[in-house]
């Protein structure tokens, strides 16, 4: 009788579980156990396991070190017909995780590791914070770092189960391409369960990457000094800083640990003079809205005292008829505001996301869409309407769509020129959409940040998916090769 193969095929997602274990007085205790999002980067895109009935995949980490030990259990186990057979998983795994995590001691290893209770995250403590009365910290270091290379080796399989399109870093690199990758841990810091233990829980994890950046070498004969026998290593050259990999796990997720990680990595970019410049690599909607509102709540006060506004003086009667260019450098002190961006060394097409946002946030809501506004009668009187809140509105939307168009120029070129327009307006809509979401976050953010200062938590204000806005040009130079690598 033939056997449907629905009935031996399980959701991989389902039956993959993650925890984080830590020794207890005589067994492992259970801090915190949790699904992946995605496992189709090593099953495939159906995210589907076949071969095997009540099948659990337990992969379990160690809270400190992050050992990692794949445990497996199922029922029944396809009978192999022919050439079909059950998936081995084994085999499946091994290319995503290291060889220690098949070994069969891991809990007898974890009760009696002798050197847990002394054990430190690898690196240096960069900060520390307190959330709900608990204590965490920060902490970085290169990957030339050999503890650090062992701890980030145990728990990449991480970046496929919860990064979309992630990637293995190449921890076999040359020594120089190792030192450009910079760690930082987050890790939870509590009295153990047993006095043996260590304090440390594993919370979540970044790593940044340095590109060179070029700069002109002065010209004065005077300030000309002869090559000397120092050593030039990556960390002495001016460089922007990618964040390429940022993760929280899910127990500790909407808690504001992703906004201290953040704050972390940037107060250490605004710490190091060889550093113009924070981009990050390909980032999701989430981290936008993370980084979004830590880098607006960096800039917003800047904002105000170098009073940055639309400077929206009405067109005369003799100026009848359709805009045809936008009058940036009128409306705005781009001189003043490149000066910003340079001091706080955030990229372009941010910090140009962060003046559209401050910019309509002092619009009047009665003068915008949100609340209200008549796109149709802005459209006809917009910039000589006497009321210079319709006329700072007016050019604020002219002003999105034309970073918008210039952004997307390439793509906007390969659509019929009627079904441009539509196109650029929708996309418009469904930024500010977003900013109005932002906005709002941000006003609620300052009510609280008595009691939670830097909350990162996800936004549950509704905002429309931008249409055009395609992934963010920090990365249109490439990412490192080592980044992108799978690990074989």
């Amino acid at each position: 009788m033939a056997t449907s193969s629905d009935e031996w095929s399980v959701n991989a997602n389902e039956a993959v579980h993650v925890s984080i274990v830590q020794p207890g007085t005589d067994k492992l205790i259970t801090r915190h156990d949790f699904h992946p999002q995605f496992t189709y980067p090593i099953v495939g895109e159906a995210e589907q396991i076949f071969g095997y009935k009540d099948l659990d995949i337990g992969l379990q980490f160690a809270a400190h070190d992050l050992r990692p030990h794949v445990k497996i259990s199922y029922s029944k186990k396809f009978p192999t017909v022919g050439t079909t057979a059950a998936l081995d998983l084994i085999e499946t795994l091994t290319p995503f995780l290291p060889p220690v995590a098949f070994e069969r001691n891991f809990e007898s290893h974890l009760l009696q590791d002798t050197g847990a209770r002394d054990w430190t995250p690898p690196g240096l403590k960069v900060s520390q914070y307190s959330r709900d009365g608990k204590d965490f910290e920060v902490w970085a270091g290169s990957l030339l770092d050999t503890r650090m290379r062992l701890l980030l080796d145990n728990i990449q399989i991480l970046i496929v189960f919860f990064i979309e399109g992630g990637q293995f870093i190449n921890l076999d690199d040359v020594d120089w391409t190792l030192d450009r990758w910079r760690v930082y841990l987050v890790y939870q810091k509590s009295q153990p369960p047993n006095p043996k233990t260590s304090p440390y829980s594993f919370v979540g994890y970044a790593t940044t990457y340095r590109f060179y950046k070029f700069q002109p070498i002065k010209s004065q004969a005077e300030d000309f000094v002869s090559p000397n026998a120092q050593k030039i290593t990556p960390n002495k050259l001016t460089s922007r800083l990618r964040i390429s990999q940022f993760l929280i796990t899910p127990p500790y997720q909407s808690s504001g640990h992703g906004s201290a990680l953040y704050q972390a990595i940037y107060s250490e970019v605004m710490a190091d003079p060889t550093i113009f410049e924070l981009t990050v690599e390909d980032p999701s909607e989430e981290f936008d809205k993370l980084r979004d509102m830590n880098d607006f709540d960096v800039l917003e006060s800047q904002f105000r005292d170098a009073d940055i506004k639309i400077k929206s003086t009405p067109l005369s009667n003799a100026e009848r008829g359709r805009v045809k260019r936008v009058p940036t450098g009128s409306l705005l002190p781009l001189t003043k505001l490149q000066e910003i961006r340079a001091k706080n060394k955030i990229a372009s097409r941010q910090f140009a996301r962060m003046v559209e946002m401050f910019l309509l946030a002092q619009i009047p809501l009665s003068h915008r869409a949100t609340g209200g506004a008549s796109l149709t009668s802005l459209r006809i009187n917009g910039p000589r309407a006497s009321n210079e809140h319709d006329r700072s509105y007016y050019w604020w939307r002219l002003l999105l769509k034309q970073r918008i168009m210039k952004k997307n120029k390439d793509l906007l070129q390969q659509i019929p020129l009627e079904d441009r327009y539509p196109q650029i307006e929708d996309s418009a809509r469904a930024q500010e959409d977003e900013y109005e979401g932002l906005i709002l976050k941000y006003a609620l953010r300052r009510e609280k940040e008595g009691d939670r200062h830097g909350n990162g938590s996800s936004s549950s204000a509704p905002v429309r998916k931008r249409k055009i806005i395609d992934s963010d040009d920090e990365a249109s130079d490439g990412a490192s090769e080592s980044s992108k690598r799978q690990k074989a």
